[in-house]
């Protein structure tokens, strides 16, 4: 009897032992539970707001002038006189002297073309007046119809075309002696010089070769999607010509000047199967004043934004807001990301034009979200900051719970 009181001991201690712990488990006071919800995230936003704006095509190109000679000799001779500024680089206005030709052979020329050009005046004189009195002479005889030749018409008709032939040499004499001065065509400068003082050159010798500064071109290739967006100026068009930016880093600063988009090349590239656009930018070395804030070299690359459509209703939001399956985060009222699928209806360097997704007043989130989750909390600047949740540790509440149990366990 001894010996079964002594087998049912242990599993006695046990059961009083595992209902004590329940027992205590019950009587413990409940922490509170820590909320599982990841902390509110701090975003940039920017509100949606509706814009009427035209659309922005880009491009770049290389300035050039619009007017490029090569200047010729027309006449041949020793240079006997140049331009002060007849060098690279010189400027010129129209009509201004590059080189002056000796003049002496061609003068000479002209006094014997206008020599030649009397004679034949007073030859044609004496034939019409040998006409005259033959007219006379016949009416007074009273023969009838008098014949051309006892009119001398033969040798009148002679005299006049000698005259014609001296007038039309004195004209290439004083022809000759003007080309002996070559002139600027038009304001431009020079871009190099093939000739100098005392050198001889003949007809067709090549003197320099300038380029016009009234105007530059720069050419911009546009794609079919370029085209879109734009409105080509057609070739009877003279006015409201797409206004176009451009920009160029010049001595590490950023300088900008104004142009239009005045017409098409017409016709796509076989190799790139784009159309060139030609954008004019009028006075580019500020020659007739100060046109623009710096000087536009020739030869300059820049970049150019051109003036295209004009669209209503549309958003324009930084580029990197959109994500790369073309939706966009939102924070609705109750601080949490909303997932927003967008139309884009064009992309700038910078910037994205959205179409459809968006209404006005929606915060659009710019901060770059790695885990961005639909339903998340954020707070945007100036909310307040999010209460810190209290540890185990840091009430009295929770040490009186500690000293309560382990009093109790005592007393038993």
């Amino acid at each position: 009897m001894t010996f079964k009181k002594r087998a049912l001991l242990p599993p006695l201690i046990i059961l009083v032992a595992i209902a004590l712990v329940v027992v205590l488990g019950m009587l413990r006071p409940q922490l509170p539970m820590r909320s599982t919800e990841r902390p509110a995230v701090l975003v940039e936003v920017q509100q949606a707001e509706p814009q009427n704006i035209n659309l922005l095509v880009s491009g770049q190109g290389n300035v050039m002038p619009k007017h490029t000679t090569n200047l010729i000799a027309q006449v041949g001779g020793q240079i006997t006189e140049i331009a002060p500024n007849f060098q690279n680089g010189g400027f010129f206005n129209k009509g201004e002297m590059l080189i002056q030709i000796d003049t002496r052979d061609y003068e000479v020329a002209l006094q014997s073309a206008k020599a030649n050009l009397a004679q034949a005046k007073a030859a044609l004189a004496e034939e019409s007046a040998r006409a005259e009195v033959a007219r006379e002479e016949w009416e007074s005889l009273q023969l009838g119809e008098i014949p051309d030749l006892g009119l001398r018409k033969p040798q009148v008709a002679s005299a006049v075309a000698a005259m014609q032939s001296a007038e039309a040499a004195v004209a290439k004499a004083q022809r000759d002696l003007d080309r002996t001065t070559i002139r600027a065509p038009f304001d431009g400068i020079l871009q190099s010089k093939n000739v100098d003082l005392g050198q001889f050159v003949n007809v067709s010798s090549q003197i320099a070769e300038m380029l016009g500064t009234e105007t530059a071109e720069i050419r911009v290739p546009l794609s079919d999607r370029d085209l879109a967006y734009l409105d080509l100026p057609d070739s009877e068009q003279t006015s409201d010509f797409p206004e176009v930016l451009l920009t160029s880093q010049v001595a590490g600063q950023k300088y900008q000047w104004r142009g239009r988009l005045v017409r098409s090349e017409g016709v796509l590239d076989r190799a790139s199967r784009v159309i060139y656009g030609v954008v004019e930018v009028q006075d580019p070395y500020n020659r007739a004043g100060q046109t623009h804030e710096r000087v536009l070299r020739f030869g300059r690359f820049v970049a150019l934004e051109i003036e295209g459509i004009y669209v209503e209703n549309v958003y324009r939001i930084p580029r990197y807001a959109l994500t790369a399956d073309g939706n966009v985060w939102l924070v609705d009222d109750d601080r949490r990301l909303q997932r927003q699928h967008v139309e884009v209806l064009r992309a700038e360097e910078n910037h994205v034009i959205i179409n459809e997704g968006l209404n006005p007043g929606d915060n659009v989130v710019l901060t770059q979200l790695t885990n961005a989750l639909p339903s998340m909390k954020v707070r945007l600047p100036g909310d307040p900051l999010p209460e810190q949740m209290e540890g185990p540790g840091d009430s009295g509440e929770s040490t009186d719970v500690s000293n309560d149990t382990a009093d109790t366990s005592a007393d038993e």
